[in-house]
């Protein structure tokens, strides 16, 4: 195991997202670990987007304390930075559950956007750019080489010249995806990435996810209610349900908790959970099924 495993990349402490009399968030904890999948799941409107956005600057808290800590040494305190520098200084890259991207604009162009705040620093903010000075034509060849690389990764190259909106929805997942890591995040939080994709998408979606936190190291956070991707390639699960944490844990011991299967199925506590539903809760190995074999 790697020695980075294990150690916080992200700790949240009490947070608490309240929109008027309204708790959509109630004193949530948990941590998310560097070199790990972190899966934040429950049902329809349980509070997870609502983590999100807190993460992401997009809402800012009304208690709580959100500390990213990653391999660099670095620490912030997310709650306190404006919106815009999270991603830009504390490395927190986001996907979304509605697909947003520069539809209008190809599909490289799309991956070159993503590292705007780079090639502006390089470019003494246009100054560089204008003179055509050797630092700025090194930053700008190394971030289309980036580009490339993710869309090589992504089995994209070819589309490289299409529009991003003429792609089919699967490889608009993959494209998004591949945008946020030509920002290099430290940490990467995926909103329903598999959200419309059908099997055979949501076995590739899985094996890129695994690849990634290999390859890469970094931290995924995940928001999914494929329940076979989820349990296929966690190594946390946390759950929500009303805005509140009912469980968390490894998804072997998760998804036998009766809370959980509460808050999924509305069954009681001491009633047996019936065979035919109860494969969407049951934990599976940290594998993925060959192009053979059905998904489990």
């Amino acid at each position: 195991m790697n020695a980075e495993t294990g150690q916080p990349l992200l700790t949240v402490e009490h947070l608490s997202m309240r929109f008027g009399g309204l708790f959509a968030v109630n004193d949530l904890s948990f941590a998310a670990n560097r070199r790990e999948i972190t899966a934040i799941i429950g049902p329809n409107g349980a509070g997870k987007t609502t983590v999100f956005n807190c993460l992401t600057g997009f809402y800012k808290p009304t208690v709580g304390r959100l500390t990213l800590s990653p391999p660099s040494g670095a620490r912030f305190l997310l709650e306190r930075i404006d919106g815009f520098r999270i991603a830009k200084e504390a490395g927190v890259a986001r996907t979304f559950q509605n697909i947003r991207l520069f539809a209008g604009m190809s599909v490289l162009e799309n991956l070159m956007v993503a590292q705007h705040n780079r090639l502006m620093r390089a470019s003494v903010y246009s100054l560089a750019g204008l003179l055509g000075l050797a630092g700025y034509r090194a930053a700008e060849r190394r971030a289309l080489d980036l580009a490339r690389h993710w869309l090589d990764r992504m089995g994209l190259l070819a589309q490289a010249d299409q529009t991003a909106g003429s792609l089919p929805y699967g490889l608009q997942r993959r494209l998004e995806i591949a945008r946020a890591m030509c920002t290099e995040p430290a940490m990467l939080c995926l909103d329903e990435p598999a959200a419309g994709l059908n099997p055979r998408e949501s076995q590739e979606l899985s094996r890129l996810l695994l690849d990634i936190r290999g390859e890469f190291g970094i931290g995924i956070l995940l928001i999914e209610h494929d329940m076979s991707v989820v349990m296929q390639i966690s190594d946390h699960l946390v759950v929500l349900d009303h805005g509140a944490l009912i469980a968390q844990g490894p998804p072997a011991r998760v998804s036998n908790d009766p809370a959980v299967i509460r808050a999924y199925l509305g069954t009681e506590e001491d009633e047996a959970l019936p065979p035919e539903v109860a494969g969407d809760l049951v934990a599976v190995p940290h594998s993925i099924p060959s192009a053979g074999q059905p998904p489990c």
